[in-house]
């Protein structure tokens, strides 16, 4: 009987315990109801209302409890123009830090050696250089034809002096401006190349100061 008698005592001192604690976290959570707004306008006067004022609408607004201590804050326009433009720096560093980090283990895990570098660089700069050369050759075969077409046409109407030549054939008119329009595609075809060079210059340098630098090379 003694054993009972404890055992319901502790029963009831647990139960007393539970009510307390429950009733603790009422007050609190009551304590902590969302009672009243509160911002600056535009002015810089402060504005309180038991709902949003209107003057509030798009600017920071301090929620606060019945004992007037802010629980939340509702961002406004400009804070969160703020914050979006702040996050998104943060996201591109992220992204470029995560990206400099690759570089590097790909170095050190695909090159033994600067040489083995260079000896890629050089391959990649050979192939371009070939390219180079080809298109060099095209464009002067196309000169050449041009060099002929002109001096056919100029036996023809508009460009001869002779009143009585023919007008200008229309294979001719054609082929010439073909031929002017090949020669151009070829021209950028070599601009484009020499950048590509100059790139794969850049990047090898700096490929190899950077493997240098992760190796301990000097």
């Amino acid at each position: 009987m003694r054993w009972i008698r404890i055992l319901t005592t502790l029963t009831i001192a647990a139960l007393l315990s539970a009510a307390a604690a429950a009733a603790q976290r009422s007050g609190n959570s009551a304590s902590s109801r969302e009672a009243f707004f509160r911002c600056k306008d535009a002015k810089g006067q402060t504005l309180y209302g038991d709902s949003m004022p209107p003057a509030c609408t798009g600017r920071d607004t301090e929620v606060l409890n019945e004992n007037g201590i802010v629980v939340r804050v509702i961002e406004g326009e400009q804070t969160r123009a703020s914050r979006q433009a702040r996050e998104a720096l943060e996201a591109q560093a992220r992204k470029e830090r995560e990206a400099r980090l690759q570089r590097d283990r790909t170095l050190v895990e695909t090159y033994l050696t600067v040489e083995d570098i260079e000896r890629l660089r050089d391959q990649r700069l050979d192939l371009l250089v070939g390219q180079y050369r080809l298109t060099e050759q095209n464009i002067a075969n196309l000169r050449e034809r041009q060099d002929r077409l002109e001096a056919q046409i100029a036996r023809f109407r508009p460009y001869s002096d002779n009143p009585n030549a023919a007008p200008l054939p229309d294979h001719l008119a054609e082929e010439i401006v073909n031929t002017a329009k090949s020669l151009e595609v070829y021209r950028e075809s070599l601009a484009k190349n020499r950048a590509e060079q100059a790139e794969i210059k850049a990047a090898f340098s700096a490929d190899i100061q950077r493997f240098k630098e992760l190796k301990g090379i000097r």
